[in-house]
């Protein structure tokens, strides 16, 4: 069986359906719960059978009230609950044939077999007309798929997002920057777009062979912090964690829990970041998203401000 990995979905004994969240997994699951079998529920699965989709307060309640044996930093599920399990990359060619919004990004990227794939509702098979398309590509094809979003948006092949769009999105996010900064930020990551009027997203996951060494566990904590320093490693800045190597006295990397500021600086840049410091053995990590919605916590490049 292939290691699980983020952006994996697994189905307990239950029919809960959860979205694997982390790279470490081999003694527990972690992950997060999204959908839940209910008659009464507005998802409707093609074989008839209804769910409710949870928000991620909603959720941890539900698991803390019915599952309590699961609950934690994130969802931890034993390997022996697992029913089933759900792979992007190895149900892309369902879910392509089924919606041709996500046939058509497919084929804009022409990545190689088992490079890309599809997660959140389509792969679950719940969504529903409000849906977006969340595509993950893995490793360093995620890089190659950038840049054809780029491409595609700058020749007109796929759509970028209206004033209105980034509103919804920044309204979304309810991140600590001005809105004019957020979008200065997230214009330059081309990793999202519309396709046809329907919204997506391209989300890193590391490739097999990347696994391994993947941040994992929480440190001890030491405080709230504001650092200034220069990145000096920034190609897994999309990951989740996003992962920021730093030249800095007491903070050897920056990683961020939230997606708002995954790829928020390049190599080479000044980053100004406010976060949470644990220590890692010799190692002080700032930790960006130490709650849902990082209230006090950011991440912006003072390079691109002109700072």
């Amino acid at each position: 069986m292939l290691p699980l990995r983020l952006r994996d979905f697994i189905e307990d004994k239950d029919g809960w359906l959860y979205a694997v969240s982390t790279y470490d997994n081999d003694d527990r699951i972690g992950c997060v719960l999204r959908y839940v079998p209910d008659k009464n529920g507005e998802r409707v699965h093609p074989s008839g059978r209804r769910y409710t989709k949870y928000d991620f307060e909603e959720a941890f309640a539900h698991i803390a009230r019915y599952k309590p044996e699961y609950a934690g930093l994130l969802h931890r599920i034993p390997h022996a609950d697992v029913k089933r399990v759900l792979k992007p990359d190895l149900e892309i060619g369902r879910i392509a044939a089924a919606y041709p919004r996500v046939k058509k990004l497919v084929g804009l990227f022409s990545l190689p077999e088992g490079a890309i794939g599809c997660t959140g509702s389509l792969l679950c098979g719940l969504a529903n007309e409000s849906s977006d398309i969340d595509m993950v590509v893995y490793g360093k094809h995620w890089f190659a798929a950038q840049e054809l979003v780029c491409q595609g948006i700058l020749n007109g092949k796929i759509e970028g997002l209206s004033e209105d769009m980034w509103r919804k999105v920044y309204d979304k996010r309810r991140p600590e920057i001005p809105y004019d900064v957020f979008v200065l930020h997230e214009q330059r990551k081309w990793n999202r777009g519309q396709i046809e009027g329907t919204y997506f997203d391209i989300l890193y996951t590391r490739s097999y062979d990347e696994i391994r060494g993947a941040p994992s566990g929480k440190g001890r904590v030491m405080g709230t912090m504001t650092i200034e320093a220069k990145v000096t490693d920034a190609s897994l800045a999309f990951d989740n964690p996003a992962v920021y190597e730093v030249d800095h006295d007491t903070v050897s990397r920056v990683l961020s829990f939230t997606h708002t500021y995954s790829g928020q600086a390049l190599d080479g840049e000044t980053i100004e970041a406010c976060g949470v410091l644990e220590q890692h053995g010799d190692e002080g990590w700032l930790i960006v998203g130490t709650t849902r919605e990082a209230r006090g916590e950011y991440i912006i490049s003072l390079t691109l401000l002109g700072q």
